[in-house]
């Protein structure tokens, strides 16, 4: 989005993709640990079920030495160093102190644990973690027990395993985990990326639509829309409607106004002209000055309101071959030759036909003073404006008198006929538009009026239609 606010799709996507981050890693948090201690909980049960066989199948032989009557179930404890162990320590103090591996099994192989020296009450189980045979961490469960045909003989059971026993399916669980918990935030986040885009389309085709109002393709907000912006198209349609109406009756207000004020002003130079006298020439200039402000301030107001009225348009060329043919009348007694330039695009103003018409009638009515015998018209579009030449053979303004040619009731030669006001209106509608006029050298050798106006889109437009 451009600056003026974040983007809305931007803040949705945000707030949806932190929740599903935040989500998805509370989740793989709690299920890691949740993992994590059920294997510890696992590798200590299997810690005691091997202790608990180690007691089961220590006996004493015929000489009161403890020995195992039968190898324990795991293969592991048969081999070297393969991080499983038991041993039997003989205590032989009261102190703890004890005859240190007196049994161990063959994964010990030439090696011993070294376990803390703490007292145990029979049966009672102690964990610790020790160093193994290679330097290796263990975790270890002790017991001590009195064989029945001993009392006196206190022995100590060991069992310890390596801890990367239990590191390594806690890592390859993680791994996975990781790798899902990827899957899962990813297509999550797809799929709120779909749902935003989805989300957001009927606001894309609202501005699509405010695009073709702006550029006079349609004069209202067609369509169906989601409830949710529904309401908001009715409101614009509304208020557009309301702006048309409010046009349509500054329009009809002007008209009342300029005939209110014109015909007391007709009376009164009726009145002047059937006179003689300083009196009557100062009463009829000022009656003229009147009427000349009137019709510039009327057409200014009934233009500016009508420029804000959207959804307007009209063809050019029909309009200009029209006043042509309208100039070459009122001009006849000149004998001037217009001509219009050969164009195949068809070039479309967006505003009001009426504006379009006035603008050019004035351009082309000061032409025709001044040209020697020739006036040519062109016109093309750049981009998104209209571009109109109004050239004739003339003699031409010098370019440091040009300026004050735009200004209200400034004409090139007094001699002439004219109020004056022609170039200033057309260079004050055309900036309603967001236009405005310029004065150039011609290539005919007089005058060059060119008119910058904004230009319409032709594929809604009927060329029949003017406006």
């Amino acid at each position: 989005m451009k600056d003026g606010g974040t983007s809305l799709r931007f803040r949705l996507l945000a707030g949806t993709l932190v929740w599903i981050v935040a989500t998805v890693g509370i989740a793989g948090w709690m299920l890691q640990a949740m993992f994590e201690q059920h294997l510890s909980r696992q590798f200590h049960a299997e810690l005691a079920t091997h202790l608990n066989q180690l007691a089961a199948n220590l006996e004493l032989n015929a000489a009161g030495e403890p020995e195992i009557s039968h190898i324990l179930s795991d293969p592991r404890l048969e081999r070297p160093y393969s991080g499983l162990y038991w041993q039997v320590d003989r205590m032989t103090t009261g102190d703890g102190t004890a005859q240190v591996a007196l049994l161990r099994s063959r994964s010990l192989w030439d090696g011993e644990l070294v376990v803390p020296r703490d007292r145990l009450a029979d049966g009672e189980r102690h964990e610790h973690r020790v160093s193994g045979p290679k330097g290796e961490s263990l975790r270890m469960i002790e017991q001590v027990m009195h064989p029945a045909e001993q009392p006196g003989l206190t022995l100590r059971l060991i069992v310890a395993a390596d801890e990367t026993l239990l590191a390594e399916p806690l890592a390859r669980f993680r791994g996975l985990l990781l790798a899902a918990l990827g899957l899962l935030a990813g297509g999550l986040a797809l799929a709120a990326v779909v749902q935003v885009v989805a989300g957001l389309r009927p606001l894309n085709r609202l501005r699509d639509e405010l695009t073709r109002l702006r550029d006079g393709e349609q004069a209202t907000l067609a369509g169906r829309h989601p409830a949710e912006i529904q309401p908001l198209v009715d409101e614009l349609n509304s208020l557009l409607a309301r702006n048309a109406e409010f046009v349509e009756r500054a329009r009809g207000q002007a008209g009342n106004l300029a005939h209110a004020v014109k015909t007391p002003l007709a009376v009164m130079a009726n009145a002047a002209a059937s006179e003689t006298g300083e009196l009557a020439e100062l009463v009829g200039s000022q009656v003229a000055i009147a009427r000349q402000q009137i019709d510039h301030h009327l057409a200014r107001a009934r233009s500016a309101a009508a420029a804000q009225v959207q959804g307007r348009l009209c063809a050019v060329r029909p309009a200009t071959e029209g006043l042509l043919r309208v100039m070459q009348r009122v001009h006849a007694e000149r004998d001037l030759t217009l001509t219009l330039a050969d164009g195949s695009e068809p070039l479309v103003f967006r505003g009001e036909a009426q504006d379009l018409q006035e603008m050019l009638g004035n351009l082309l009515d000061n032409a025709c003073k001044w040209a020697g015998s020739r006036i040519h018209v062109s016109a093309v579009r750049e981009d998104t404006r209209l571009r109109i030449d109004i050239d004739d053979d003339g003699a031409g303004i010098a370019p440091e008198d040009r300026p004050n040619l735009l200004q209200r009731g400034r004409r090139g030669d007094e001699k002439v006929a004219g109020s004056g006001l022609g170039l200033s209106i057309v260079d004050e509608l055309a900036s309603l538009y967001g236009g405005h006029l310029e004065l150039l050298d011609s290539p005919l050798g007089g005058l060059r009026a060119r008119l910058w106006l904004p230009a319409g889109k032709d594929t809604e437009f009927n060329q029949g239609d003017s406006s």
